[in-house]
């Protein structure tokens, strides 16, 4: 039986880039960390060690920090289009690209009570997320966002669920629901306003967290990712996955103290964990196979 090389892609991971935006006074800061992947015929690179056709994963990094000048960062979303654009229009060895970036929110710094023009701070290790795929003339977007720490004090339910022999967690009406959600939605077409688009996504998806009386975190995403859909007709599907921050409380009657829903046990593992994909039925057949490589090479997700 003969031994072939199977699927095979390889790049520079973690780039941490910065650009600071001087056109005016009032400074901009993007913070990215950026990925990049390229697919090829890169056989002889693995089976006979002929690097001829490889573009140096060095080369890459560079390109990272050329590109923060020469394109410039408007977006997450429009400088991930452009390095893969150029990673397959302009190295002939380069069939597809996929470009993962990650944005640190920096916050302009309050002085003297006034957001300061150059002075930024970050209170948050919330991540605003990109995933473009370029292959062949398809432009693949993916937009999203991890760790999004979110809790209800109250306004959530879980019962009625099945029971077996093994369980032993009891129903409620009332407890703490917590989470970290992690997001991607697909776009059907790139918005005009990326940074736009990102924050009326992110309102929707913390809104319907809120407001929703819920009784399954699988129906709260179920809620937030329709929310989405319901908002943006320019968004075909989004994924969720949320695990289960538990909060149990604990028992103080040994204290001769009574513990009405005040002070709880914030486990961190093991946890549940929920994931969801929220589509229009019209993509749920036709267009799946064609939008397959947007998902090819994120983790984490149904």
């Amino acid at each position: 039986m003969a031994i072939v090389l199977g699927d095979n892609q390889y790049g520079k991971a973690e780039t941490h880039v910065v650009r600071v935006i001087r056109d005016t006074a009032r400074h901009e800061v993007r913070d990215l960390v950026v990925s990049s992947l390229l697919r090829g015929d890169f056989e002889d690179a693995h089976v006979t060690g002929d690097q001829s056709a490889v573009l140096p994963t060095d080369t890459q990094k560079n390109t990272v920090f050329a590109y923060a000048k020469k394109a410039g960062i408007t977006s997450p979303e429009q400088f991930a289009v452009a390095l893969a654009r150029h990673f397959v229009d302009d190295v002939d060895t380069v069939t597809s690209a996929h470009i993962t970036v990650g944005e640190h929110r920096w916050e302009r710094a309050p002085v003297d009570g006034t957001p300061h023009d150059h002075t930024f701070v970050q209170g948050t290790q919330e991540v605003r997320t990109v995933a473009v795929t370029v292959e062949g003339g398809s432009t693949h977007v993916l937009s999203g966002l991890s760790g999004l720490v979110l809790l209800k004090s109250t306004g959530s339910e879980f019962r009625g669920f099945l029971v077996d022999e093994f369980t032993t967690l009891e129903p409620t009406t009332d407890r703490v629901m917590a989470t970290s959600v992690t997001a991607r939605w697909r776009w059907s077409t790139i918005p005009a306003d990326p940074d736009a688009a990102y924050d009326e996504v992110r309102t929707t998806l913390v809104s319907r967290f809120g407001g929703l009386h819920s009784l399954a975190l699988q129906q709260t995403l179920w809620e937030m990712g329709r929310g989405v859909l319901e908002m943006r007709d320019d968004i075909a599907e989004i994924r969720l996955s949320a695990p289960n921050r538990h909060h149990i409380a604990v028992d103080l009657s040994w204290f001769g103290l009574e513990n009405p829903g005040e002070v709880f046990h914030a486990t961190d593992r093991p946890y549940g964990l929920i994931e969801v994909q929220v589509l229009r039925e019209d993509g749920a057949d036709g267009e799946a196979p064609d939008h397959a490589p947007a998902w090819r090479a994120v983790p984490g997700f149904v």
